[in-house]
Formats: C-alpha cells, sequence, structure tokens
C-alpha cells in the first residue's frame, strides 16, 4: 500500500470510529434528556417510538458535525479555536430537529421529531458530551506522548549504575546549564547523588528556569546557580579555585549552524577559544575529569560550526598527558527538543498552519531524546579513556518522513491539509551526517552504544592514556 493511500485508509478508519463515538454520545444524551424531563417516567408515545425517533435526531447531528468540518478534526487537535465549530454543528442539528418538529406537529410523526424541552436539553448534554470525549482523548495523548514515537521505535534504556557511582558525592560543574542539553545534565547528575552541581550559565531567564526546578525537586542545597560567561578567565579561574569541581561537564557552546555560518568570528571565540581556555584553566586548578559536549557535525566538517567544534576537540584533546586531568569528547547528533533543532520548529509551523518548512527531501540527520544522549554522555565521562567517543544513534531519519509523521501525530493529511514546502540547503549543511562506529572507525567499549573513535578518524591526536 503506497504512503498517500495507507494515510487515507487511516483518516477514513479513524472518523468512522468518531462517527460510531458521536453516535454513541448522542444517543446517551438523547435518553438521558428523556429521563430529566419526564423524570424516569415513560412518556405518552412509548419508549419504542423515542427509540425509533433516536435515528433521526442521531443523523441530524452527524450531518451537521460533518458539514462543519468536525471531522475533519482529529480528537487531539481540540483546542479552544476549535470550541466554536462543534458548538455550532450541535446549534446546527437542535434547529434542524426544532424545524422538523414546527413542520410535523402531528403525534403520529413524533417518531421521527422530538418534543422541543428535549431538543433543547439533548442539545447542551450531547456538546458537552461530544466536547469532553474529544478533551479527555486530548489529555490521554498528550500525557502520553513521547519525542521518540516520531522515531517510530522504543526509548533505549540504559544501565547507569556506573556513572551514577562515579557522580555520587562529588563537586561538579555544568557549563550551558540552561541550555537543553545542559539542563538534563542537571538534572541526571543531581539524580545521581552529585555533592554540589555548579550551574554556570550565561542566560539569566535559561539559569532561572533549572534553578527554579531544582528548587521544586528539593536538590536546591545541592546546586548553585552561577551567572557566569565561560569566556571571562577571571571569574572562571577564581571560581575552579574556590569549588574545586572534580568533574567539568562542557556544555556551553553556539550550536546553530546558520547563525554560526553568519557570524564566524563569534563562533570560533566562543566554541573554540573558550573552549581551549576553560580546558586549561581546568588542567591548572586539578580538575580529575574534563568533558567536551561535540557533535557529528565535526566529522569532515564544511560548517563553520563544525568546523569549530572540531577545533575545539583538537585544543582539549592536546592538553592530554600534560596534566592529571583527563580530557574527552563525545559527539553525538541532533537531539528532540533542544532549542532551535527541527522538530520544535515543525511543532510551531503545524499548530500556525503551515507550511511545514523541509530544506532538502532526501536530508537526513541522526537523532536521540535528550533522556538517552545525555545518560549516554555521563556514562562516557565515568570512563577512563581520554579520547573522542561517539555515541551510536541508530539509523539515520528522513527529514522529510519526520515532517510527514509530525503532521499526521497532528491530525492533518500531508500535502493536503498542510503543504510542505523546500527551502534548499542552507550554507554550510550536509546532506547526510557522518557518524560511523563501525570498526574501520570506531572501538566497541563494554557500554551499550558508546565507541571510542579511533584518532586517524576523528581528527585528533590525543596524548597520554
Amino acid at each position: 500500500m503506497t504512503r498517500s493511500r495507507a494515510a487515507w485508509v487511516s483518516f477514513l478508519s479513524t472518523r468512522l470510529v468518531g462517527a460510531a463515538v458521536d453516535a454513541a454520545i448522542v444517543g446517551a444524551a438523547y435518553l438521558f434528556a428523556f429521563v430529566l424531563r419526564f423524570d424516569f417516567a415513560e412518556p405518552s408515545w412509548g419508549w419504542r417510538k423515542v427509540a425509533m425517533s433516536y435515528l433521526t435526531v442521531c443523523a441530524a447531528h452527524l450531518v451537521s458535525l460533518a458539514l462543519c468540518g468536525c471531522y475533519r478534526l482529529a480528537w487531539r487537535r481540540i483546542a479552544v479555536p476549535q470550541l466554536p465549530r462543534y458548538i455550532c454543528a450541535t446549534a446546527l442539528a437542535a434547529l434542524l430537529l426544532t424545524t422538523m418538529r414546527f413542520l410535523l406537529p402531528e403525534l403520529g410523526f413524533a417518531h421521527i421529531r422530538p418534543p422541543y424541552s428535549i431538543t433543547v436539553i439533548c442539545f447542551f448534554l450531547a456538546t458537552i458530551g461530544i466536547v469532553g470525549v474529544r478533551y479527555a482523548w486530548r489529555l490521554y495523548w498528550l500525557s502520553g506522548q513521547r519525542d521518540v514515537e516520531l522515531l517510530e521505535r522504543c526509548e533505549n534504556t540504559f544501565d547507569n549504575s556506573v556513572s551514577a557511582r562515579f557522580f555520587a558525592g562529588r563537586v561538579v560543574m555544568v557549563t550551558g546549564a540552561g541550555g537543553s542539553i545542559g539542563s538534563e545534565i542537571v538534572r541526571q547528575v543531581a539524580a545521581a547523588g552529585a555533592k554540589k552541581i555548579l550551574m554556570v550559565e550565561r542566560g539569566e531567564n535559561a539559569l532561572y528556569e533549572i534553578n527554579r526546578e531544582m528548587v521544586r525537586s528539593r536538590c536546591a542545597s545541592a546546586v548553585k546557580p552561577l551567572m557566569v560567561d565561560c569566556g571571562d578567565v577571571r571569574h572562571i579561574k577564581a571560581l575552579l579555585e574556590e569549588e574545586k569541581p572534580s568533574v567539568v561537564l562542557h556544555a556551553a557552546a553556539y550550536k546553530h549552524v546558520p547563525m554560526v555560518e553568519m557570524n564566524p568570528e563569534e563562533g570560533w571565540r566562543n566554541n573554540t577559544e573558550v573552549t581551549r581556555c576553560l580546558a586549561e584553566l581546568a588542567a591548572e586548578s586539578g580538575v580529575e575529569r574534563f568533558v567536551l559536549i561535540s557533535t557529528d557535525k565535526a566529522v569532515n566538517p564544511v560548517s563553520v560550526m563544525g568546523k569549530t567544534k572540531l577545533a575545539a576537540e583538537q585544543a582539549i584533546m592536546a592538553l592530554n598527558g600534560t596534566s592529571s586531568t583527563s580530557f574527552c569528547a563525545v559527539r553525538f547528533g541532533n537531539v528532540f527538543g533542544s532549542s532551535g533543532s527541527v522538530v520544535p520548529l515543525f511543532r510551531e509551523q503545524i499548530a500556525h498552519g503551515g507550511p511545514v518548512t523541509v530544506t532538502h527531501p532526501d536530508m537526513r540527520r541522526y537523532f536521540m531524546t535528550i533522556q538517552e544522549a545525555v545518560c549516554l554522555v555521563l556514562q562516557a565521562a565515568s570512563r577512563k579513556e581520554r579520547a573522542i567517543y561517539t555515541l551510536d544513534m541508530g539509523e539515520p531519519v528522513r527529514i522529510l518522513d519526520l515532517a510527514e509523521n509530525m503532521i499526521s501525530q497532528a491530525g492533518f493529511r500531508p500535502y493536503v491539509d498542510m503543504p510542505i514546502v523546500f527551502t534548499g540547503i542552507r550554507p554550510g549543511e550536509k546532506i547526510f551526517e557522518e557518524i560511523d562506529v563501525s570498526e574501520r572507525s570506531a572501538f566497541k567499549t563494554d557500554m551499550a552504544k558508546i565507541y571510542v573513535t579511533k584518532p586517524d578518524v576523528a581528527g585528533v591526536v590525543g596524548r597520554g592514556k
């Protein structure tokens, strides 16, 4: 079955189920209206004719819902802006039934039109039922929705006992602590029982949010919010000397390829020079383990951002063997939910009615959830190698497939209800990113999905083991 045909079959089947549920809701509302109106007594024209008149009432409601476009919407899409559509549908059904009652007043037609009072009561009950069931389903769907479902795979779980023991009781410094990756590092390191977490973040709002979350989770005594720029040498040096962290997890960086492409000098300063300086200060202060959060874009880089991250890797690896500090980097691809990534962009575009923009129909990227990526980063941090680690992110995902999947999950039909527009590859972008964890490029470790990249493949040569 072709993709378009399968989409239509799915669309029609879910709408038929929706119509069946609506018919049951209208039936319950109609019956309860009689119960309320006649105080649980049988109406004069009998329950048999009430049951026969239900067919008319049900047909009026289903036709009205269809005419008002309610069946073009998936249940999970219902929100305040869609309420008038459903209210108009049940009001139209009530108007049709009232008109039938007016035109067919004789009792002989009781089996095809309800009394006025029953129509009014049924209008309120049916509206509440139809809207209420949809809202209940939306809440259920949202509570169970996970980013990993977009990948059409189960979320990976890892044995983090080794990394938990490594971080327990330690003073840990996390740079970029307010970012998508940095904040998740803070959460998982706190859960591992770190003695203190130095949350270094230059963005006030981002730092405020992660600190507030830690306070709510009763981790306030274990975290210290520090509104500091990693490039502030004097401040960072004083901080390292005073707090003496044993582990530094460096997640602060510019990550958006187009922005760094347009601002190469600032990208180099922040991603490369600041990383080099921070690593040197960490070595001077006796930090035990320094971990650079890197990217798959550092592999054979064509973008300025990728080149700055590769240079940062080279800078820290060159420090191995010059002090007691063990330096390493962890490469991985895209993560769901990170600021500026394609998934939040698609969600925003879908919420505004489209179009959804895809750069190229063959564009592919590797994806993990933030939780998966950070869990593996912390496992790599607990290891001994002074190396470039690469995470096994599974099979790459075609961005077009991801866009179509997200549109379908939102209750739209790709290309029918929601257009997809191809905008062209931007400067610095590749069609494919180049993560390779095969034997020719990496050594497998005893930890699932963590590989040590061979030095000649990584593009860096470190000193020390």
